[in-house]
């Protein structure tokens, strides 16, 4: 596969990306000044007029700079369309052992899960061509509740009102509840919502 082809299959590429598929640094540079291939971030390219900018851009800028973290929180609330949380911060949970990355564009605010936090309650979306873990809809309502001292236990109540609203699967809700220790916390409120 030529490396303009593989921007083709995947609009936004690393420069590791196209350096594996045989495209030296040098290359690339030539790419640049010509026009053909259009620089969105260090280390992040798209062939020129063809990036199809979508409203989760951000994710996916940040999925293939930080290839180890998973989109969590109020991005993966976002995601979900749970709630009315517009944050102006990606949020991406690393394991606590990882190296932080230095990512600035977009403005990124780190978490540190670890274990089965880290692991559990995972999917997997295509978004522009390059894959984003994001935590589902389940596991993003408990960890709000896990993190309700930082983001508001307002954010936390909001994204299990809505989660309740659309009718999602109960059992998954009380499944990742467990898994992040916050079943006997997010249970009294449940129980309200479902009364």
């Amino acid at each position: 596969m030529i490396p303009l082809d593989l921007l083709h299959s995947h609009p936004v590429a690393r420069t590791r990306d196209l350096e594996r598929a045989g495209l030296s640094r040098v290359a690339l540079q030539r790419l640049l000044h010509r026009g053909v291939v259009t620089r969105l971030r260090r280390g992040v390219y798209a062939r020129s007029g063809e990036a199809e900018i979508t409203e989760h851009h951000d994710l996916a800028l940040v999925a293939s700079r930080v290839t180890h973290g998973v989109i969590c929180l109020l991005s993966a609330l976002r995601f979900h369309q749970l709630g009315t949380q517009s944050p102006a911060e990606v949020w991406v949970a690393i394991d606590p052992k990882a190296r932080k990355p230095r990512s600035d564009v977009p403005p990124t605010k780190f978490v540190r899960f670890s274990g089965r936090a880290l692991t559990a309650g995972i999917d997997s979306h295509l978004i522009e061509g390059v894959t984003v873990p994001i935590t589902s809809p389940a596991r993003t309502v408990a960890d709000c509740f896990k993190y309700r001292n930082k983001i508001g236990l307002d954010v936390a109540l909001e994204a299990l009102r809505e989660y309740r609203r659309s009718r999602r699967p109960l059992d998954e809700l009380l499944q990742a509840a467990q898994a992040v220790r916050v079943a006997k916390v997010m249970r009294p409120y449940l129980e309200a919502l479902t009364t």
